[in-house]
């Protein structure tokens, strides 16, 4: 971890998936039908799915993300030679349930009980949020779960990351925001965010516009940058 301190910092905010939720823990959940194509299907679904959702904010022709993620499997299904609608659908029900990182809970009482606001702010549709935080039992651990869908457009466009504010009634230097996406960190800090990259896959740094205040593996990795 990177070692930091981040001061005067009044709220957290999470993004979503990769941070908080394991996407792979859809196609996990459906291993006994995949066998080893499992983690092949999750990567690409994955990378398709940002790819749409930067594809489609550059046309600007957005689509709820529920929407993207399906376009996303489909592509991924079909490029593996996969034709299974009941896979198909399951998988995609596993993605509305989808499991929490072991961390998670604990972390968020953490910053509740020493006084924090906690957010999350996602491309995820706000049915989809809703879905992610019912099947996690963590509703209860934010004040606001903050979709995209109030601007229309996907991360890393500047309004996404106005919300925040306009939600919590922080400033942005007072918000640290967490996110496992190197490019979603970048945005973030670019914007005027502290940034703790939750950098759970090992990957190389961003070369764009703003280093990480603090990378970490998990989220307890905040922590410690708070003080708790």
């Amino acid at each position: 971890m990177a070692a930091s301190k981040l001061d005067n910092i009044e709220a957290c905010v999470f993004d979503a998936y990769g941070t908080l939720f394991d996407f792979n823990s859809a196609t996990e959940r459906c291993r006994d039908v995949l066998g080893d194509k499992a983690d092949e299907l999750s990567a690409l679904w994955r990378m398709k799915q940002l790819q749409y959702t930067w594809l489609r904010g550059l046309m600007g022709k957005h689509q709820e993300f529920w929407q993207v993620t399906g376009d996303a499997l489909d592509f991924s299904m079909d490029t593996m030679g996969i034709e299974d609608a009941g896979l198909r659908s399951r998988l995609m029900d596993c993605y509305m349930s989808i499991e929490a990182f072991p961390e998670v809970p604990a972390v968020l009482k953490k910053l509740k009980d020493a006084g924090l606001k906690t957010a999350i702010l996602s491309n995820g549709s706000p049915r989809m949020l809703d879905g992610a935080v019912d099947a996690t039992g963590t509703r209860d651990l934010f004040d606001a779960l903050i979709s995209v869908e109030e601007v229309g457009v996907f991360k890393p466009h500047p309004s996404v990351y106005e919300l925040p504010s306009k939600h919590l009634g922080v400033a942005a230097g007072n918000i640290a925001f967490q996110s496992s996406n190197a490019w979603d960190a970048v945005a973030a800090g670019t914007f005027g965010m502290n940034v703790v990259w939750i950098n759970r896959y090992g990957q190389r740094r961003e070369r764009l516009t703003h280093d990480p205040d603090v990378e970490g593996t998990t989220l307890n990795d905040l922590l410690p940058a708070l003080g708790l």
